[in-house]
């Protein structure tokens, strides 16, 4: 899931990416599912169930937009809100290639993140800085965790058994 204030490039990295694609890690292939908040954000209603569903979230902010960063602890107030606990997190500073515009530094995003205990790097979708480089990084971080879990937490779903007689159906005027 990608998160972040309106304007920061979050569609632009999802293009760059793509929206579905197939990677492989160490040998095992991973099929990457990315969401984008399409402008929800603008309106702070980004659902539960986005968060709810994702096994990774990357947190975006404009590194030509001071207010951008500053509302990255807001978005992962709303990430320990409403996804899992153990959901990876990559916090992504974009539009480094603008650097005559640069008012967030790489020193501050980087103290951000390791404040937070979560990676961290500088993209461009424009020019595909670290583009990949982000989406790859979170897919390892996603494998290695569902690797370390328990079998049993990668098992099917509980299942609810109903037991009973079934109900004696009455002929109707439709029925022949």
């Amino acid at each position: 899931l990608l998160i972040g204030d309106s304007g920061v490039g979050k569609s632009c990295l999802l293009l760059r990416f793509a929206k579905i694609r197939t990677v492989e890690q160490d040998g095992k292939t991973i099929k990457l599912q990315i969401w984008d908040t399409a402008g929800q954000e603008r309106f702070r209603t980004i659902t539960s169930s986005y968060y709810r569903g994702a096994h990774g979230i990357i947190i975006v902010y404009d590194v030509t937009d001071q207010e951008s960063f500053n509302n990255v602890k807001q978005w992962l107030n709303e990430i320990d809100r409403y996804a899992s606990d153990n959901v990876n997190k990559l916090l992504v500073g974009n539009k480094c290639d603008l650097t005559a515009n640069k008012v967030v530094s790489y020193e501050a995003g980087k103290a951000l993140a390791d404040e937070m205990g979560i990676p961290f790097m500088e993209t461009s979708a424009k020019n595909a800085t670290n583009v990949e480089q982000a989406f790859m990084a979170m897919a390892a971080s996603i494998k290695t965790r569902m690797a370390s879990q328990p079998a049993a937490a990668n098992a099917r779903p509980p299942t609810v058994q109903i037991r009973g007689q079934p109900v004696n159906q009455k002929t109707s005027c439709c029925s022949s």
